[in-house]
């Protein structure tokens, strides 16, 4: 039996599909049969020749965002991270990447161990092949985590739980939001929605937004924002106005940066309130420039975090938000567009255009 996958072919170039034979399952993996995986904006960066560069001599299944059911499962396999007994046919969420355990980041309990994505950036010329979110199948690893989903879940709100969601709470979780802050919120794609309406359930008094599309500040609204500012129609220096006069002319408590942009950088840091936190998770390109004042900072004992990943406890809450939220929140809107996953092709040009919440491909 074969399954399909998408290899990268090279910066805004076309994918090129390819079959491989499904792989035996070691006694601790599993292999999961995918139903949905999302573009996610590092996907985008990727696509762009941008972001973290693809070996250009192995053929490299991309994606990292989706959900699937386990088709193949090892021996030694039998719960998920909270003990639940899984078996063949059981639809799970899963972490995109297995820590090494025995690095300095892991043994000092983070999770940014440079060896993170060493599965991911193998050829898949050799078993077991599909390494990647944008094939018919996935092979998960022993140290990854599992999460079976329940079903009043739907693939559809769950599909971008393992990025998305999971890289939100995280990085609210360590930057520390308290009862009563105000939060400013860079971005209204499908990582600040979330940000949104997990601050507001973590006790976030103010949530203000900023986006230049107004359909995703419309959206940003119905996930909990109290104030939007587009920043076509908002200048710079008035969107500062708009965020001091909201905080009795002291700043923001903490502002979030989920947009990419350097510039977004410079913007944040003059957001916040003496002793702010400023935490990054959009800008994932090493190498670009900031004009960022580091006086600001140090004279204004200022925090900011940069936040890849995140730690195995995220993943389980991530799938309780949402089971306890999805009758407050549209979780089901993240996912704007779907196309099938023979048409990738199409959707990475129409993700790119950057009109898109998420878009998802179809299994």
């Amino acid at each position: 039996m074969k399954g399909k996958v998408a290899i990268f072919a090279g910066p805004m170039n076309d994918m090129e599909f390819r079959e491989y034979p499904l792989p035996d399952v070691g006694p601790d993996d599993i292999l999961v049969k995918i139903r949905r995986a999302n573009i996610c904006g590092s996907d985008l960066h990727i696509w762009r020749g941008h972001g973290p560069g693809m070996p250009r001599k192995r053929a490299t299944v991309s994606g990292h965002e989706m959900v699937g059911e386990i088709f193949g499962l090892g021996k030694n396999v039998r719960s998920d991270c909270l003990g639940q007994p899984l078996q063949e046919g059981d639809r799970i969420a899963y972490s995109y990447f297995v820590p090494c355990g025995a690095c300095p980041a892991c043994l000092n309990g983070s999770p940014a161990c440079p060896f993170r994505y060493r599965y991911w950036m193998q050829d898949a010329n050799e078993s077991p092949h599909f390494r990647g979110a944008y094939g018919e199948y996935y092979y998960l690893h022993k140290g990854q985590t599992v999460c079976k989903i329940p079903p009043e879940l739907s693939d559809e709100v769950v599909a971008p739980i393992n990025c998305a969601l999971c890289e939100s709470i995280y990085g609210l979780d360590q930057i520390g939001i308290r009862l009563g802050d105000t939060i400013v919120i860079q971005g209204a794609g499908g990582l600040g929605l979330y940000a949104a309406a997990v601050a507001k359930d973590m006790g976030a008094a103010q949530v203000i937004v900023f986006d230049k599309l107004a359909e995703r500040l419309e959206l940003a609204k119905e996930f909990g924002a109290d104030l939007v500012v587009n920043i076509d129609e908002v200048d710079e220096k008035k969107r500062r106005e708009i965020v001091f006069d909201q905080t009795r002319g002291l700043g923001a408590d903490v502002v979030g940066e989920f947009v990419g942009t350097p510039h977004a950088v410079d913007e944040g840091v003059r957001l916040l309130r003496p002793a702010g936190r400023y935490f990054w998770i959009g800008n994932i390109t090493p190498g670009v420039e900031s004009s960022l004042d580091p006086g600001t900072v140090v004279r204004g004992s200022q925090t900011i975090r940069g936040i890849a990943v995140y730690e195995p406890w995220v993943l389980p809450r991530a799938i309780d938000f949402l089971a306890r939220r999805q009758d407050v929140y549209p979780f089901d809107k993240i996912i704007s567009h779907t196309f099938p996953f023979e048409e990738i092709n199409k959707a990475f040009p129409f993700a790119n255009e950057g009109k898109a919440i998420r878009v998802s491909l179809l299994m």
